[in-house]
């Protein structure tokens, strides 16, 4: 009898025993292709470099509270990402995982106005069906419904605008660019509704996850975005948590939309999955801020800084960086993409493949002429998670795409180092456990 409290406690979950490239090994020696494990493994299970970094860092020093000192990986991590960072972004702020990240832009931010005498601003502009996290700042941020509504009485009070969510919010007739500028206009809508000087942030994920299923944003919405920030003295908080680090073909993913934010939040695969680690990256002007103010960010979590932790990102980003993985990660997703449309282009329940370099959505419906979801009581996301995991796949289906109740997707997010054939076997495997379900 196990005294672990799970996700989910009518689930009965395999043991890990290990882990092997693209594969996890239950405990009685099954394998299991790796490709939905939340975009973490970005590297596998068995990278050597990152095995090595994290021995060598526990045998010198495994912890040192950052109230009395700083530590080598944590200097050498914060170099490496600021060398890569888009724009401005120049300080970065280590914590332990997404949510702590997003949690502390949103602090930040509020911080920032304080600090140069605007305390008006204090309203935090978001998307509806996104996803930031599940501490209750973070998930005050997030416009997922099924995921607030047990404890909206507690929730801090922000707005949300509509996503950038082509398929199926843009109406026939309208072009791709317009729809992505009315959307953005919206943001526009709401800061002169709130009132311009009180609008400290808007926060959006570049390419949404968990809750709609890797939609990236139209060519234009994010420049539209980050002009309607400029225009009016808004925070533009990208949250990077499970795009970022090399999953959608850059290591940063607002490289592909050619803007920079104010602050960025990673996660994820910048520990690989080696240790707990998330960042939140802010240009240098919010830092001066900080600096030439108060001189202290009113914020903090015991193991922000992790010695092992950061060593374990320095790896992993040296891994990323030195051998081209965010580049490899694009051209590998060319190839699942083109290896998804061949077996799922045509089926008559699938009404969408969409998605950046190696993250991939798959939007299941009951009719694919009219896009009409399925009933949700129909479980369908559920089904296929455990028909995947019989066939000795792991990938990430989610229900609630389209309001947070209705709508089925399957995520996919494969380690950056998958070879053609288990492409192959990734797509067969799918293939069979959305037919044993449909």
């Amino acid at each position: 009898m196990s005294h672990v409290f799970p996700r989910h406690t009518k689930s009965d979950l395999p043991v890990v025993a290990g882990g092997d490239g693209c594969y996890l090994i239950d405990a009685r020696g099954r394998r299991y292709l790796d490709c939905g494990d939340a975009a973490v493994s970005c590297l596998g299970h068995s990278n050597p470099a990152v095995i090595r970094a994290v021995k060598e860092q526990v045998e010198k020093i495994a912890f040192a509270h950052t109230g009395f000192m700083t530590s080598e990986p944590a200097e050498a991590l914060a170099d490496l990402l600021i060398e890569h960072a888009p724009g401005d972004l120049d300080r970065v702020y280590f914590v332990s995982g997404g949510s702590e990240a997003t949690e502390a832009a949103i602090k930040l931010a509020r911080q920032y106005y304080l600090e140069i005498g605007q305390p008006e601003r204090r309203h935090v502009i978001a998307r509806r069906q996104s996803y930031h996290g599940n501490t209750l700042g973070a998930l005050s941020a997030g416009g997922n419904e099924w995921r607030r509504a047990q404890f909206a009485p507690m929730l801090i009070e922000m707005t949300h605008i509509a996503p950038c969510f082509e398929y199926a919010e843009k109406p026939d007739g309208e072009s791709s660019y317009d729809y992505g500028q009315r959307v953005a206009n919206e943001l526009e809508a709401e800061i002169l509704r709130l009132g311009s000087d009180t609008v400290m942030a808007f926060m959006a994920e570049p390419v949404v996850g968990a809750t709609l299923g890797a939609v990236p944003a139209v060519e234009g919405y994010f420049q539209r975005i980050r002009e309607i920030c400029d225009q009016y003295g808004v925070l533009l908080i990208l949250d990077e948590v499970m795009c970022g680090m090399g999953r959608t073909g850059h290591l940063f993913a607002c490289d592909h939309d050619g803007v920079a934010p104010d602050i960025l939040c990673i996660a994820k695969g910048l520990g690989a999955g080696y240790q707990p680690i998330g960042a939140m990256l802010c240009t240098g002007r919010i830092y001066g801020a900080i600096r030439d103010g108060s001189g202290f960010f009113q914020h903090g979590h015991t193991y922000i800084g992790h010695p092992v932790a950061t060593a374990a990102a320095l790896a992993v980003v040296r891994e990323l960086t030195e051998r081209d993985l965010p580049a490899r990660a694009g051209v590998m997703g060319g190839k699942l993409q083109a290896a998804l449309e061949a077996a799922f282009g045509q089926h008559p329940n699938i009404g969408d493949l969409r998605g950046r370099g190696l993250f991939r959505g798959i939007e299941l419906v009951a009719d694919r002429e009219d896009k009409t979801p399925f009933d949700p009581v129909l479980g369908v996301a559920g089904k296929v998670k455990k028909a995947a995991m019989a066939e000795g796949l792991i990938c990430y289906p989610m229900s609630g795409t389209r309001d947070g109740r209705l709508g089925d997707h399957i995520l996919l997010a494969p380690p950056f180092i998958i070879e053609d054939a288990q492409i192959d076997e990734l797509v067969s495997k799918l293939s069979k456990s959305i037919s044993a379900v449909l």
